[in-house]
């Protein structure tokens, strides 16, 4: 479906000023008032720029809010929670307890260790693979349910409360089931497992709720004018802000993130129990920092009947042979505007239309923001290989008493490292000299990044075989307990490399769901773009039986054929994507106001132009 992107200026007509806002707030719910600690001071105090100053003039971000900072230590200590857990699991599940180990799953002491691998269950590489990936997909495929509840029914903050609390309750099972005893009695699967999708589950309630709730804090709505002490005439952009918000929050993430080395220490000299428990306890920052900042964030309310007002929207749009209009992209969505229907029917029946004109732009650039979340798995397999593939590599190779799971926390590490770069270097440098670079770009370069991460791997799997003792079966540990003379550090680009590849792709994934979200559904929205990881995850279940010896180069091929086309696809097809977005967070709308109500006179929309999907 193909017809001309959003211009810059198509501003609702329907849409009040935020500055209106400041000065009114009775034109909001009680829920959605700006709170003394200014969480939502407008800057809209100096002009909205022209067409011509808005295309040429350089954007800035609006500076971060301590709120919004106090959000990225709850997912931080989130983070550091489910990934400390989660980093040792493929071990935890694979190998069985080392020889000469202490039953804790920890390895032999002394020169007898050197080369183990820490393991509790023996269960293997495809056993492994399917547990873990199912955990990772109900993670990623929960946070829709958890996006809808906090769209329609509680609230993001109340979501994610509800998770946290949730969380504590996985952690506890999770140390129980690496007790020594437990291992050894053969009773660790039970709980670990139930304790692994009991973790999922809390997750899927924060995860699509904390960045959407961070981003809601930004204080610019419109672009606004602003002078520099050195005379530049700057836009402060609100997509530029949530672009800046959303890095420093995925720095957070892998500041987390690399708490895990500590988990993959515990796991392999004093055991699992310890490496489970680490980050629980850090876990428990989140209900502190949570229950301080209740009153001090704006809280959008939540809107009962959004998701199925999204439904309902489809459903006119194709009724009636509307399915035949659907490479027309205007002619299909116009068939859900109440301006069309009532233009073309004279009445409207209130009962069943409960939208307006806007929001059916709104879905419209939802769902071409979507489309672009439908290729992130390709990017996300090609970051750590599928399933368990780049685990096996790693248990093939000589480990200098290094635990072989640690080479994996390089990749939160190269984020912390080449994040603060990108933000405030490389970025910067290139919007000042007029090429910002736009969402297509980055994720085109991320891709870049995951097809020759995926080369490398295959080279390097190659390698493997030639080198070890047991060929084409170097990483299975029934077969081969000799490794080969290759170092685990030879596998620090699989890590480094997609790792920066995350900043451009993962980043800015999160930024089209919030931009191009309705400003109800941006919950559900940004859990689509989660939903990508899920994708990813059940590719790796579907293929848990192909990763292993001796077919373990094979998938390196195929992803970094994929990424490569991914990476021209990007800015030849979805360039429509690059249109900046001028108002997407809209305080009113937000709240639930602008929508038309029975026995109101619909008007139409000003904003008659959208998107191509």
């Amino acid at each position: 479906m193909e017809s001309a992107p959003v211009p810059p200026t198509a501003l609702p007509a329907s849409t009040v000023n935020a500055e209106d806002l400041h000065k009114d707030k009775t034109s909001l719910e009680p829920e959605a008032e700006v709170h003394p600690a200014g969480a939502l001071e407008y800057v809209n105090d100096d002009e909205e720029p022209t067409d011509e100053e808005f295309n040429t003039l350089r954007k800035v971000p609006a500076k971060m809010k301590w709120v919004s900072i106090a959000l990225c230590t709850i997912e931080l200590a989130e983070r550091a929670s489910y990934l400390g857990c989660s980093g040792v699991v493929k071990n935890f599940v694979n190998r069985p307890l080392p020889k000469g180990g202490n039953g804790a799953g920890a390895v032999a002491p002394g020169a007898a260790g050197e080369n183990q691998t820490a393991g509790a269950l023996g269960k293997g590489t495809v056993t492994a693979s399917a547990v873990y990936n199912a955990f990772i997909f109900l993670a990623y495929v929960l946070p829709i349910v958890g996006g809808i509840v906090a769209d329609t029914k509680w609230g993001r903050f109340k979501t994610i409360a509800v998770g946290t609390g949730v969380g504590i309750i996985a952690h506890v099972l999770l140390v129980i089931s690496a007790i020594p005893s437990v291992i050894g009695g053969g009773h660790a699967i039970g709980p670990f497992l139930l304790s692994l999708y009991i973790l999922s589950f809390a997750s899927g309630f924060i995860k699509p709720c904390l960045a959407t709730l961070m981003c809601d804090q930004i204080p610019v709505k419109r672009p606004t004018l602003k002078t520099l002490p050195s005379g530049e005439r700057v836009i402060v952009d609100p997509q530029t802000t949530v672009q800046r918000y959303l890095l420093i929050f995925y720095f957070c993430i892998n500041v987390g993130g690399f708490f895990a080395i500590a988990s993959s220490y515990s796991a392999r000299f004093v055991g699992y129990w310890l490496a489970y428990l680490l980050p629980g306890i850090v876990y428990m920052i989140m209900p502190l920092v949570l229950a301080f900042l209740y009153k001090k964030l704006y809280h959008a309310p939540p809107q009962g009947s959004v998701t199925l007002e999204a439904f309902r929207v489809l459903g006119t749009c194709l009724k009636n042979g509307g399915w035949k209009t659907i490479f027309n992209a205007d002619k299909f969505w116009n068939r859900a505007k109440p301006s069309q229907i009532l233009a073309e029917q004279g009445s409207i029946d209130h009962s069943k239309i409960t939208w307006d004109d806007l929001f059916v732009d709104e879905m419209r650039q939802s769902l071409a923001a979507c489309v672009v979340f439908l290729l992130t798995p390709i990017f996300i397999m090609a970051d750590g290989g599928i399933g368990a593939q780049e685990n096996a590599l790693s248990s093939a190779v000589t480990l200098d008493n290094a635990p072989n799971d640690v080479i994996d926390n390089l990749n939160p590490l190269t984020i912390i490292f080449f994040t603060p770069i990108i933000t405030y270097g490389f970025y910067p440098f290139f919007e000042k000299i007029g090429y910002p670079l736009k969402p297509m770009t980055r994720l085109s370069i991320g891709f870049m990044l995951g097809c020759i991460n995926m080369i490398y791997g295959a080279v390097l799997q190659w390698k493997v075989y030639k080198t070890s003792p047991c060929g084409y079966y170097a990483s299975t540990a029934d077969v081969c307990e000799d490794v080969s003379s290759i170092s685990i550090w030879a596998l620090t680009p699989l890590q480094a490399l997609p790792a920066i590849g995350e900043i451009f792709v993962m980043v800015t994934g999160y930024e089209l769901a919030y931009t191009r979200a309705p400003a109800r559904m941006k919950g559900l929205v940004y859990a689509i773009c989660l939903f990508s990881s899920a994708i990813s995850s059940a590719i790796g279940l579907a293929c848990s039986n192909a990763i292993q010896d001796p077919y373990l180069i094979w998938p390196y091929v195929a992803l970094a054929v994929a990424c490569f086309i991914c990476a021209v696809i990007f800015p030849v097809f979805f360039r429509h994507l690059n249109e900046p977005t001028r108002v997407f967070a809209d305080p009113a709308r937000q709240a639930g106001k602008l929508q038309p109500i029975e026995g109101e006179e619909v008007k139409h929309s000003a904003n008659t132009s959208s998107e191509k999907i």
